[in-house]
């Protein structure tokens, strides 16, 4: 079941890493979407196997240490959970600037086809002039 798990993960960070790198926004944007769904995969992953909820005081002072030892061990890790609830937050609001930036694009160009800068072309060019001279 993990190795499932691993696969899917790495397969979704293997397609948006391709998306990302793309030159249209459109598959930039899914690429992000992408690659925040794997994010949380891995993030729910680390977390390990369920156990009970972490807020509900389980281990009464009652217990002798090894039997609350034991019933804390059973609590699960709220960590994981808190992160991939971050970079669900994360991921909407980068989401939300590309469509936005994306949007911008298709206004003024009507294509939402990334051309290169014209001035990062003039520097390129004179700064390999430089190292050539």
């Amino acid at each position: 079941m993990i190795l499932t798990h691993a696969l899917v993960i790495g397969a979704l960070f293997s397609a948006g890493t391709y998306l990302v790198l793309q030159r249209t926004l459109t598959r930039v944007v899914i690429g992000i979407a992408v690659l925040g769904h794997g994010a949380n995969l891995l993030l729910l992953l680390a977390g390990g196997a369920p156990g009970n909820p972490p807020l509900i005081d389980v281990a009464p002072r009652s217990l002798p240490l090894n039997d609350a030892t034991a019933a804390t061990a059973q609590v699960s890790d709220p960590l994981p959970q808190a992160l991939a609830l971050t970079a669900i937050v994360i991921t909407f609001g980068v989401t939300a600037f590309l469509l936005a930036l994306s949007r911008r694009s298709w206004l003024l160009t009507h294509d939402d086809l990334v051309r290169d800068d014209l001035e990062d072309q003039r520097i390129a060019r004179e700064g390999g002039d430089e190292e050539v001279a």
